[in-house]
């Protein structure tokens, strides 16, 4: 365990508040491990330790708490793009590990942002391939991943074609992404 991680445990251990793990509890269902961090306490410790990049992030991601792997995916937003290969191969892996739509959805969103203009078919290539899995968080993250596309008239047909492929989906977040992808498509019509 690196000094870096055993600083930032400490950190969410020190800033952890009982009423904001019942809170996080119900807003993100699921078994993970929670300091119970609001996410400015989160956003500081990634300004502190954004500069270690992939291999704290790894690590972070490891320890599998809530906060530590919002914290990794922050990091990587900051950083990503120093290593675009090692990034999508992470990314790759990460995806395997989701268990809450609060995870899904900032890997999804953040852990690409560096790269959506210099990788778009990196990222529809993968987002097809999510689509189709029988893991119903990636498949809720191969809508969430194209979410910024929404906003370029040329790749709209790609994001209608994953979306049509999971109107059907019984799972609740997998539904839940379709209805804000359509929702997006509406608001910029």
């Amino acid at each position: 365990m690196s000094n870096q991680l055993k600083e930032i445990q400490k950190a969410l251990q020190s800033s952890s508040e009982k009423s904001n793990i019942e809170f996080l509890k119900k807003m993100v269902p699921g078994k993970q491990k929670m300091y119970g961090v609001k996410t400015p306490v989160l956003n500081n410790i990634v300004k502190k330790y954004k500069e270690y990049s992939f291999d704290l992030a790894e690590e972070l991601w490891n320890s599998g708490a809530l906060e530590e792997k919002i914290i990794a995916i922050k990091i990587l937003e900051k950083k990503g793009k120093t290593d675009q290969l090692r990034l999508l191969k992470l990314f790759k892996r990460f995806s395997t590990q989701i268990d809450n739509w609060a995870v899904c959805d900032a890997l999804g969103m953040q852990f690409l942002r560096g790269i959506i203009k210099s990788h778009r078919q990196e990222i529809f290539d993968l987002s097809q391939k999510l689509n189709n899995s029988k893991d119903p968080w990636q498949r809720r993250l191969s809508l969430v991943m194209v979410e910024w596309y929404t906003r370029d008239k040329k790749s709209h047909k790609e994001i209608k074609d994953l979306v049509k492929n999971l109107e059907s989906d019984n799972e609740y977040y997998v539904k839940k992404a379709v209805a804000w992808i359509n929702r997006n498509f509406r608001k910029r019509k």
